[in-house]
């Protein structure tokens, strides 16, 4: 049976790349170790996106972390209407409208961090608070709101909570759309006054943090370099450009 699977000249690639190259062939298709494993991860992607998110278990997770957490909910009902109507998932509700405008009554931050769901709640559950406890030494002397835990999220949803917190940035650490070799990724969002009706184009993208992708310590110190920048420029998006040195060795998770 070995004899059948035709080996691709480019086989030796393959040690530095998870993408699908040189998978070989047996006759005219895949070889079945190459087919199982695409069925397995396109699976593993469906599965992330329709998965429930496990707010007690991050609220959990913060607390042991030592952080206060709020939750919120977007405007859409269930997981079924916010995968059909992305437009519900990028406002609030009406209970975490009154529950944020008690919280920025006492106090207006600097800046609100969001933990949101998005379309891979795994991805947030593996990932949020590794990378906050990563950035908490960089954030002395900002002004940091109660942690917002936000269902049904998606990106522009930030630019919401943090105009009602009256926040000057707001960062949003939320589940990428998953991928056909990661279906865990987290995103992080960086978005300088923010308010309704912002754009992509206005706010910071730093993606693909995970375990096998980028590390929790890397993402922190390009956030940092973010936030920093934002502040002197008082903007973010596409004026503001991550042109900090990388440090070396530091793209792999840890």
């Amino acid at each position: 049976m070995k004899g059948l699977i035709e080996s691709h000249s480019w086989q030796a690639l393959r040690r530095f790349t998870p993408a699908r190259i040189a998978l070989g062939r047996a006759g005219n298709s895949l070889p079945t170790a190459a087919w199982l494993d695409f069925g397995l991860a396109h699976a593993q992607a469906r599965d992330a996106v329709h998965a429930p998110f496990d707010v007690p278990a991050l609220l959990q997770q913060l607390r042991a972390a030592g952080y206060s957490g709020v939750t919120v909910h977007s405007a859409a009902v269930d997981r079924t209407e916010y995968l059909r109507r992305p437009d519900l998932g990028r406002r609030l509700d009406n209970a975490a409208c009154s529950r944020l405008q008690g919280i920025a009554a006492a106090a207006s931050p600097r800046l609100a961090i969001v933990i949101a769901d998005g379309l891979s709640a795994l991805a947030t559950i593996r990932h949020a608070v590794p990378l906050l406890q990563a950035l908490r030494p960089h954030l002395s002397g900002w002004e940091v709101a109660p942690i917002v835990v936000a269902s049904l999220a998606r990106v522009a949803l930030g630019d919401e909570i943090g105009e009602t917190l009256g926040a000057e940035q707001t960062v949003m650490l939320i589940g990428e759309r998953p991928g056909l070799s990661s279906h865990d990724s987290l995103g992080v969002y960086l978005t300088y006054a923010p308010r309704v009706g912002r754009t992509d184009g206005e706010r910071n993208c730093i993606s693909n943090i995970r375990t096998a992708g980028l590390g929790y310590a890397e993402a922190a110190r390009r956030l940092t370099f973010l936030l920093q920048g934002a502040r002197r420029l008082g903007r973010s998006g596409v004026v503001l450009k991550d042109d900090s040195d990388p440090t070396p060795q530091a793209t792999l998770g840890q």
